[in-house]
């Protein structure tokens, strides 16, 4: 088998949106083009002058989408020098999307803004049935883009392929070629899930003619050698190093009850869940699909972990006392990962919790990865930590498809809060009492500033079309408070319970962690990680509702939903930038188990997707058949 060395060049947009590691791209690389070794790097980690003496090295560039602009130095990097290399460092280079871009605008053609952006839309593409389509028919691609190319007349580019958006922006460019030199482009998504295999069979076609050029040039690869490798690392997949496994795995001691029809709140209140002043963690499953429901029966000794994002610090709270831990040159997610690496645990299988860390982790937590600065804070007496975290060790699982109670403690020698608990248990009453308060002063709501949420709609709307994102959400805060609130006023739990029965959903939960009370009713589940063996990392992304309502009958749902052009792009976008996060975290093996499907829940019809990946046990640091512990 002839093995490739690719360096893969990601493009960077510190503005709005950083992605590092163009990994679906890769993956589709690696799947086509058998036994290629890719390595990564991103347009700005070499100089053109640090990047030439190691081209011999590699058979072929492949240059990653964006975003970004081509016609912006910050966005390309080295990418306006890859395109201009002497013929001494020559090789082939394959662009995508703003690959293509940059190359049309190297070689004289028209940079130009769509009237009709088009994100997570798919089209039909034409071609010459030559070159990189050489015997292929018109198929469907993904585009994301925002920015076009018009080709000059008698320019050293070609076009090979093209979609008519008719009104929308009439001809657009979608594949080119070099006339002279080996350079080839598409501004399509090979690697989306929605792209015909036609659209991405080209990474096939580029790597043969790729081959057919180096042949007729006699270009052969210099063999790798350790100064080489020292400065780009490891191939793509990369495989992390974990730490070796603990000397002891703590066994959960469990007792099981059959019990069905347990009501979940009727348990919490055996575990404070009414008393405002102390910390309690519910996990709910409130409604189908949802099965499982955690509640932890904490004690006041329990491991409170907070952490802010301007801090240098943890602090770790056990009931009054507190204690600082400084970072050092860690960062939060390290110190978290060594904590948990000295809590391995191993209980019943048929339960996805057996105790450790649950709590809730801000958005800014991930903004350093992001490139974008902080916002200072306004209050530091009222500010949520970003970091809070509760050390589980009593808890109890209720399934509510079998009907059991499991009790279970990670603490030695609990045998008698067990079976303490499971007497309480078995004496609970089925339901707990339904809320009954009715605020006699209606709540205070303070909506957003309508003029200046406007003009961020606007100014949103000017990145999609500059191409800085294909995506972006923007919020904003609705302050809802309430008059005159007294000691007869409802309390968290309470509000919590009438929020549960009016809208029952699957992935509900309240979490009493002061200074934060979060109180959660969704249908959406972010992520599930199954424990090994054969673990699975799950992904089911909602975009698209409708209400429940008298007519709204499945098929209506579906014709809303799965039948909307705008509804399907939002969840394609999604699906897409989650293979993409996957591949980074799990490598190759990330599979779309379904695709824009309508599920029906309490109150409403969704449209989900549904993302898989499977980590190697390599990757999963798997030695001597270690568990780990994690909910779902």
């Amino acid at each position: 088998m002839f093995i490739s060395q690719c360096l893969f060049l990601a493009s960077i947009s510190p503005r709005i949106y950083a992605n590092i590691k163009k990994t679906s791209l890769a993956s589709t690389c690696r799947r086509l083009i058998p036994g290629c070794i890719i390595y990564i790097i991103k347009n700005d980690d070499f100089t053109i002058k640090e990047l030439l003496p190691y081209l011999p090295y590699f058979s072929a560039i492949v240059i990653g989408p964006g975003p970004g602009s081509p016609d912006n130095p910050t966005d390309v990097g080295i990418l306006k020098d890859i395109w201009k290399l002497d013929d001494q460092h020559l090789l082939p280079i394959f662009g995508v999307c703003l690959g293509l871009q940059s190359l049309g605008i190297e070689y004289g053609a028209h940079l130009r803004r769509l009237r009709v952006v088009k994100h997570g839309q798919v089209s039909t593409v034409h071609h010459t049935a030559k070159d990189l389509f050489n015997g292929r028919v018109p198929f469907d691609v993904v585009r994301y883009h925002s920015l076009h190319i018009h080709i000059a007349d008698n320019s050293d580019l070609e076009e090979l392929a093209w979609v008519n958006d008719e009104d929308d922006n009439g001809h657009v460019v979608m594949a080119i070629r070099h006339r002279t030199r080996p350079f080839w482009a598409v501004q399509y998504h090979p690697e989306s899930v929605c792209t015909d295999p036609g659209g991405a069979e080209v990474v096939k076609s580029f790597w043969q003619l790729a081959q057919e050029w180096a042949m007729a040039k006699g270009r052969t690869i210099r063999p790798w050698d350790a100064l080489t490798k020292h400065r780009f690392g490891n191939p793509w997949p990369t495989i992390s190093s974990y730490p070796p496994p603990p000397l002891s795995i703590t066994t959960v001691n469990t007792s099981i009850l059959d019990l069905p029809g347990l009501d979940v709140t009727a348990v919490a209140e055996l575990f404070g869940a009414m008393d405002d002043k102390l910390p309690f963690v519910l996990l709910d499953s409130a409604a189908l699909p949802g099965r499982f429901s955690i509640i932890a029966a904490l004690l006041p000794t329990s491991l409170q972990i907070l952490h802010n994002v301007q801090d240098t610090f943890i602090t770790l709270k056990r009931g009054a006392s507190s204690v600082r831990e400084e970072l050092g040159t860690r960062n939060v997610w390290s110190w978290l990962a060594t904590f948990m690496g000295a809590h391995t645990a191993k209980g019943c299988p048929d339960i996805p919790f057996w105790g450790g860390l649950v709590g809730q982790l801000s958005y800014e937590l991930g903004v350093h990865s992001l490139q974008v600065p902080l916002k200072p804070q306004s209050s530091v007496k009222d500010r949520h930590a970003d970091v809070n975290l509760i050390f589980v060790d009593r808890s109890v699982v209720l399934d509510s498809i079998s009907g059991k109670v499991y009790v279970q403690s990670l603490l030695p020698e609990d045998e008698a809060w067990i079976t303490d608990t499971c007497t309480r248990l078995t004496r609970a009453p089925l339901a707990a009492p339904s809320p009954t308060f009715s605020m006699s002063i209606p709540p205070v709501v303070t909506f957003p500033d309508r003029d200046r949420y406007i003009a961020r709609i606007n100014q949103a709307k000017e990145k999609l079309f500059a191409g800085d994102s294909y995506e972006l959400c923007l919020t904003a805060n609705t302050h809802i408070s309430i008059p005159g609130c007294n000691s007869s006023s409802p309390t968290s739990w309470e509000r919590y319970k009438t929020l549960r029965l009016k809208n029952p959903a699957p992935h509900s939960a309240f979490l009493r962690l002061h200074p934060s009370t979060f109180l959660s009713s969704s249908p959406e589940r972010f992520l599930s990680y199954s424990r090994p063996p054969h673990s699975v990392c799950q992904l089911r992304p909602i975009k698209g509702t409708v209400r429940k309502a008298p007519g709204i009958t499945r098929a209506v749902a579906e014709e809303l939903l799965a039948g909307s052009r705008k509804e399907v792009a939002e969840n394609l976008m999604i699906v897409d930038l989650i293979r993409h996060d996957l591949h980074g975290v799990v490598g190759e093996d990330v599979s779309v188990e379904q695709f824009c499907s309508v599920e029906e829940y309490e109150t409403v019809w969704q449209l989900v997707s549904v993302i898989e990946g499977r980590p190697s046990d390599i990757l999963l640091g798997q030695k001597d058949g270690r568990l780990v512990q994690g909910a779902q």
